[in-house]
């Protein structure tokens, strides 16, 4: 969270404000939001493509918030934040250049640095979480080829399977994967890797409480 000395102006979600301070880069915003689950930083050479996540932002619902990136590879580099909301949907914000700003107040860059840095990804247009946080298979083409799927948790360990895909639009229940967070999978088309990438399921109350007396396996 910001120093509330800071004598600086953020923008408003999903607008940024991105500021150079003395080579350290300030992504800054005020949040609108109260139904938030997830904001994260990334950060490319590009504008529009090859984000890398840096960091992840612990208390989501401050309304005042921010994240310093105190080595920056470049101060030409560019800047977007992904944001998840409880039900599932997400976007990105533009993505921004900073702009050299002198201060007479700085941020309190220490504070804003212990946020975690944690991998990130960007959503499959095959395996992805919908709206209700359930996980949707969408393979227009499986009734002529030959699908599998294979999931595991952040361990590495094995999930679930599901050894045959005959529907061009499958949706599996959050209850299958007994817990929120980052799941990876590994799609096979005729038993070769076709796509290897990560589902994000958000924390909700209801998959805290008797989740494992729901939960009905994929075979």
């Amino acid at each position: 969270m910001l120093n509330k000395n800071t004598l600086f102006a953020q923008d408003t979600l999903p607008r940024l404000t991105v500021t150079n301070i003395s080579n350290h880069i300030l992504i800054s915003w005020v949040n609108p939001y109260t139904y938030l689950t997830t904001i994260n930083i990334q950060r490319s050479f590009d504008s529009l493509k090859n984000f890398k996540t840096i960091g992840t932002v612990l208390n989501v619902k401050n309304k005042i918030n921010g994240y310093a990136d105190t080595r920056p590879p470049s101060v030409k580099m560019f800047y977007r934040v992904f944001i998840s909301f409880e039900g599932g949907s997400y976007i990105f914000t533009k993505s921004y250049k900073p702009f050299i700003d002198t201060l007479k107040v700085l941020p309190d860059i220490e504070k804003l640095t212990q946020n975690i840095v944690i991998p990130w990804f960007v959503p499959s247009t095959r395996v992805y979480t919908g709206k209700d946080n359930n996980v949707i298979i969408s393979l227009p083409e499986a009734h002529e080829k030959k699908y599998s799927l294979k999931f595991y948790d952040e361990n590495g360990s094995p999930a679930f399977e599901i050894n045959k895909i005959t529907e061009t639009y499958l949706t599996l229940e959050k209850v299958n994967f007994l817990h929120s967070g980052i799941f990876n999978f590994q799609l096979f088309e005729d038993g070769i890797l076709l796509e290897r990438d990560k589902i994000y399921i958000p924390k909700e109350e209801k998959m805290a409480n008797g989740i494992k007396e729901q939960r009905r396996p994929i075979r």
